[in-house]
This record gives C-alpha cells, sequence and structure tokens, in this order.
C-alpha cells in the first residue's frame, strides 16, 4: 500500500502495525517542521538531530496514546517541544554542575569567575577531556556524577584522600586552563583595538 496519499489516522494505525514504510512516512512528513522546532531549543545542529531522533522514539513509543480527535501535527510539536525542553534543562543542568564544581575562589581568589559562565557547556567538557585521565575519572564522578569521596575511591580503588586530592588538583587545572584562555582572549583584544 502507498502511504503518502493517506490520513493522519491511516498512518498511525498502520505505524501501530509496525508498518515500515508507514512509518518512514510519519518521518517523512514531519521531520522538517520537527527539526525546526529541534534547532530553535538546540545549541547546535548536531545536538537538534540527537533531540529530533529522541523525540521520534518517543513518538513511535507512544502512537497508542494519540488521540485521534486531535490533530497528529498538534500531538508531534507537543512531544517534540517537550522532548527539546527537556534536552535544554538537562544541558543547563550540567553546565551548572560544572561551574559550580569549578568555583575556586578559595584556591584562587583573583580569578574572575564570570568567565565560567561565560563558556558554554561544550566548552567546558573540551577542557575537562584534556585533564590527565586519573583527574578527569575523579572530577566527573564528583562534580557532574554526585559521588562522595569514599565512593569514589571504592570505585577506583584509590584512598579518599587520594580523591579529594586529584579533585582539587583537577579543579586548579580547569581554573588554569580558563585564566589562560581568558589572557589570550585578553590580548587578541587589545591588538584588535
Amino acid at each position: 500500500m502507498e502511504y503518502k496519499n493517506c490520513s493522519d489516522t491511516e498512518l498511525v494505525v498502520a505505524c501501530k502495525d509496525q508498518i515500515r514504510q508507514a512509518q518512514q512516512e510519519l518521518f517523512a512528513r514531519f521531520v522538517y517542521m520537527m527539526k525546526g522546532i529541534c534547532l530553535r531549543y538546540a545549541h547546535d545542529e548536531a545536538e537538534a538531530e540527537d533531540i529530533l531522533q529522541d523525540a521520534f522514539i518517543r513518538i513511535f513509543g507512544k502512537l497508542d496514546q494519540f488521540n485521534e480527535t486531535g490533530a497528529l501535527g498538534a500531538w508531534i510539536r507537543r512531544i517534540t517541544v517537550n522532548t527539546a525542553l527537556e534536552s535544554y534543562r538537562k544541558r543547563k543542568s550540567v553546565k551548572q554542575q560544572l561551574v559550580k564544581a569549578l568555583d575556586l575562589k578559595d584556591l584562587h581568589p583573583s580569578t574572575n569567575d564570570g568567565i565560567i559562565e561565560q563558556l558554554n557547556a561544550e566548552e567546558l567538557v573540551k577542557k575537562i577531556q584534556q585533564l590527565p585521565p586519573g583527574y578527569r575519572a575523579v572530577f566527573n564522578l564528583y562534580a557532574v556524577e554526585g559521588y562522595t569521596h569514599p565512593e569514589i575511591g571504592e570505585l577506583l580503588g584509590i584512598s579518599e584522600g587520594t580523591s579529594k586530592s586529584q579533585y582539587s588538583r583537577a579543579r586548579l587545572m580547569l581554573r588554569t586552563m580558563i585564566d589562560e584562555e581568558l589572557s589570550q582572549e585578553q590580548i587578541r583584544l587589545s591588538y584588535a583595538k
């Protein structure tokens, strides 16, 4: 059967019956509208693609909940917006955790903390990836995943003191990377004048 000319209701019934051609038509019918929504909430196109994929997974998983009295496009739009908002909140939460973890006033009071808020989550993650493996593991487990130092010690086979030390050194290394980037940016700006 050709699904391009069928109604939304007929298409949903065929999708519920796991007919691949119907699923492909549902995708083709709504992908551009959905991608536009995703792009408005995403940081970049790659993130928009991830949100789009998550939204389609939810849509196909919830087709049995579709109330055929409403418009299919509106139902799909609502799921897509909710998926995009959830991704946005998750990204914002991760960034807040990272910013909190990098609050080093006690170790380096002269540093301009505003620069951390100006970095996006992707830039922070790139800096974390530059840490030595042990520091990176401890930093991620403590600052991002919320483990305690005794739990980290047990997970990694190190002492609690080693975990605390590596976390402190990781924070200091990250702050140094950020400070160096800020200094280089200020130098570039002064030459641009």
